[in-house]
């Protein structure tokens, strides 16, 4: 992620590993597919920029082999040491203020970063530039805006408190400068950037047990947030947390935008 004392989900705070869990299993597969797609292969030059967790570094390493290079950067690069071997070099970095770790990159690719990154623009315009002529850029972003809600479904009152946190979770989230609706801006973004061939997709999972995990951790994570901001009571939580682990409400994440595109 990017270095902002402002940023609500910090990965040093032990729920954090526990989310990007649940991210790999939600998300992977739909990461593997587009990445399968633009043709990552043995010797490619691959920057994952803000990875956070290990699942897709530890991907591409064996896609690009002993001829290729991952560089993985994060602010924080603590849950990358296991991966910090050839071909893979990790380097902590600000995707929102720094330069790029080095230029002629085959892929670029962050996923679930730049909705939380100040400068959101001068973070792309720096992925940009980091690739070769040629190469493929991939953003995959969430779009909390596009479904604000936990649970779609909202036909009792265990629905409707799930729903009322999942409100003030987003409030917090802007109030942080996070851009609720970065995800469906992404192709347009991609294309003004200067990138041929952009498509665009999204995922959006419904109910699942990694949903599940990952609202657990989550509001395990912001509690005193939301009880400082006047969103929920203690009390309120830990019913909604036995709610969770009870496993008798369809959990929904905002869909995840993936947008594609490759440099001139």
């Amino acid at each position: 992620m990017t270095r902002s004392d402002g940023y609500l989900l910090d990965n040093r705070q032990p729920e954090a590993g526990e989310r990007f869990d649940a991210f790999a299993a939600l998300f992977d597969p739909t990461t593997f597919r587009h990445l399968e797609g633009l043709g990552v292969g043995p010797g490619w030059r691959c920057w994952e920029a803000g990875a956070g967790g290990t699942s897709v570094v530890s991907w591409l390493a064996k896609k690009v082999g002993p001829t290729g290079k991952v560089v993985a950067t994060d602010i924080d690069t603590s849950r990358l040491t296991s991966a910090a071997r050839p071909p893979v070099e990790v380097r902590v970095h600000d995707l929102g203020a720094g330069e790029p770790p080095m230029e002629g990159f085959d892929l670029v690719h962050a996923r679930l970063v730049l909705v939380h990154v100040p400068d959101r623009e001068r973070a792309l315009r720096s992925m940009v530039g980091a690739l070769r002529p040629g190469g493929r850029l991939l953003i995959e972003d969430a779009d909390p805006a596009l479904q604000p809600l936990l649970c779609p479904d909202e036909h009792g009152p265990e629905q409707q408190l799930a729903n009322r946190l999942r409100h003030g979770f987003r409030q917090l989230l802007a109030g942080r400068g996070a851009d609720l609706s970065y995800g469906r801006k992404l192709p347009r973004l991609l294309r003004e950037a200067g990138l041929r061939r952009v498509e665009a997709d999204a995922y959006f999972p419904v109910t699942s047990p990694a949903c599940a995990a990952l609202e657990s951790a989550t509001v395990r994570q912001i509690r005193e947030q939301l009880v400082g901001a006047g969103v929920a009571t203690d009390e309120e939580i830990d019913r909604h947390l036995a709610n969770v682990a009870e496993g008798s409400m369809d959990l929904a994440t905002a869909p995840m935008i993936s947008a594609w595109g490759r440099k001139g």
